[in-house]
Parts: C-alpha cells; structure tokens; sequence
C-alpha cells in the first residue's frame, strides 16, 4: 500500500510539473506577441550635461518594452542599473549590428551610439539608474525606474 501512495504522489508531482511548465511556456509565449511599449532615454545631451533624458519612468510588471537609449553628448556614459535589469527578462539588446542576449547589468555608450533594449518587466519595486564614471553620479546622472504591478 505504500508504495501505491509514493507511485501515486510521483504521478501528481509529475502531472503538477509538467503542467506548470506547459503554462509557463504558454504565457511566454503570449508575452512574445505582445506589443512593445517604447521609452527612450538619452545619457547626457548635445550640451554635455551629465543626466538622463528623461531620468524616471514608470513600467508595468509583465509588459514588454522597448528601451531606446541615445548618447548625443561627447562623452562616453553608462547605462548601469543591475537591479532593475535583475528584475526584469531580457529578449534582446541591438547596439549597431550585433544581438546580445542574457543577463545585462550595465550598458557603455560612446559619443553618438545608440542602443535598444527589448524587455519583460518582472519585478515591482523602484530601481536606482546612474552613470558610474567619476564625477557623472555626483553631478546628477541619477534616475529612477518603477516597475508596478
């Protein structure tokens, strides 16, 4: 009789598993054929103020997104927000005519470059944004990204 019950409970482990799986590859899915909502941010500006344009913004957990970044200043900065990309699903990044994907915790953009950035915000929560070069967080290049439920 007790090996029946341990069959039986391996049996609804496994059913339980599987289903769970089938669901969550069924709403990634779904996530994948959903619209992407487009920010875009540039880091610095043609004046070579040291801030982000605009530096706060509002997502939406389980929206896919579309984060358009642009530096026009002359000088190089960086994107760094490990946080927030810990709480969100990367699908892409594109900077000229190469594909990252995976984990991302900080982009670098040299005068003139740009770069897009294709997520799924996951986890609600308020994210600190700043350009770790000497001197850029300390002048203001901070910002501040929520991701609601």
């Amino acid at each position: 009789m007790r090996q029946i019950c341990v069959i039986f409970s391996l049996i609804l482990c496994f059913f339980f598993t599987n289903a769970n799986s089938a669901l969550a590859v069924k709403e990634s899915s779904n996530v994948l054929k959903q619209p992407v909502t487009e920010i875009k941010v540039s880091l610095g500006n043609s004046a070579n103020e040291l801030k982000f344009e605009p530096n706060n913004w509002e997502l939406v957990a389980g929206k896919r997104y579309l984060l358009r970044l642009n530096n026009p200043s002359q000088l190089k900065h960086y994107f760094t927000a490990k946080d927030f990309a810990d709480g969100i699903w990367t699908q892409k990044i594109e900077a000229g005519k190469v594909e990252i994907k995976g984990a991302i915790h900080e982009l670098e953009l040299k005068p003139g470059a740009e770069a897009e950035w294709v997520f799924v915000a996951l986890k609600p929560g308020k994210y600190g944004l700043r350009c770790p070069i000497p001197g850029h967080t300390e002048a203001g290049m901070t910002g501040e990204i929520v991701i609601s439920d």
